[in-house]
């Protein structure tokens, strides 16, 4: 009797760990593993600077603008679509939220302006590929080159420094310690992860991106759910261009450099699938941690950035190659 007692608990809990070992995403395993890495590899190189707070607080900071586009793309390239023009609408956004005009009505009408630029850039992408049927590609290649041109116009192609009253007090403090810029990364990870895996929007966005026409023919708007989509991705652009402008205390033409080609490698990496249908949005969290706490390290070791560059490209492949492992065995089962 006693020997029962014994065995069955242990029993009962081996096959509780079996079932969870079963159901562990092997990618985000994988992606925590190499962020773990990278943390062990910075302290190992720069044990006086990497795991300061000065320096955690950069990293997080630095991660926040980037993770916030990229909540947005994984939305999108979950619904089937790319987006090639994140980072010039984060452009735009920021310079105009930083002309005379719009500081001079304080910092409420910049941070409005900024919402609104971004969402309607999102949604001129979504209208053209939903009801003008332009490719995602070619719409937000389109809307790249002119949203950064726009900007170069509006600006001159001179930095435009903010001094509006009450915008740096308002998104360069501290709350429990910990900086602005990352509780608001925090919220609109949450936000985003509760809208794509809890929400009908979340159900509809990867039976979209899975089969258009199994979703049209389900009863989804397809062509406005698509544009929602975009224009989603947009106000995440224009949150971005807030913290930018917040860490920069300036709106530039050239802000948002190369984030499309970030929040692109970070939601892939994460696992998100580039065909559609599938989206991880803690995935693409460790994607982007990764990308800058790797960018950091280099930093902080003086490396050059072709090397860094290199890295990053060798840590795509071996992402993908993973995800492709993960999803065959998935649909094995």
């Amino acid at each position: 009797m006693s020997e029962r007692t014994l065995t069955a608990p242990t029993t009962t809990a081996a096959s509780r760990l079996g079932r969870w070992w079963s159901r562990a995403d092997i990618r985000l395993t994988a992606l925590l593993f190499v962020l773990v890495a990278l943390c062990v590899v910075g302290y190992a190189t720069r044990p006086d600077a990497f795991l300061t707070e000065g320096n955690i607080s950069t990293i997080l900071r630095l991660a926040a603008a980037i993770g916030v586009v990229s909540v947005g793309m994984t939305f999108v390239i979950s619904a089937g679509g790319i987006d090639l023009s994140v980072g010039s609408i984060v452009a735009l956004s920021s310079v105009w939220m930083t002309t005379w005009a719009t500081q001079s009505y304080g910092a409420g009408v910049m941070v409005l302006c900024a919402l609104l630029v971004g969402a309607g850039c999102g949604l001129v992408n979504g209208l053209l590929i939903a009801y003008g049927r332009v490719v995602p590609f070619i719409a937000t290649l389109a809307m790249m080159a002119s949203a950064r041109g726009l900007a170069e116009r509006i600006s001159g192609r001179q930095t435009q420094v903010v001094d509006a009253p009450g915008f740096g007090a308002l998104f360069k403090g501290h709350v429990l310690g910990v900086p602005v810029l990352v509780w608001i990364f925090a919220i609109v990870f949450v936000a985003g992860w509760v809208l794509l895996n809890r929400t009908t929007f979340g159900r509809r966005t990867l039976a979209v991106g899975g089969n258009a026409e199994a979703a049209r023919l389900a009863g989804i708007n397809v062509r406005r759910h698509t544009a929602l989509v975009f224009a989603l991705a947009g106000l995440c652009c224009g949150i971005a261009a807030l913290m930018v402008v917040a860490r920069t205390t300036s709106g530039a033409s050239t802000n948002g450099l190369f984030y499309e080609l970030d929040a692109i490698a970070a939601v892939v990496i994460g696992g998100t699938l580039l065909s559609g249908g599938r989206g991880s949005m803690g995935g693409t969290l460790l994607g982007v941690l990764i990308f800058t706490t790797l960018s950091n390290v280099f930093t902080l070791n003086n490396l050059e950035t072709d090397i860094q560059n290199i890295a990053k490209g060798a840590i795509i492949v071996l992402a993908v190659l993973v995800q492709a492992r993960s999803w065959r065995r998935a649909d094995a089962r």
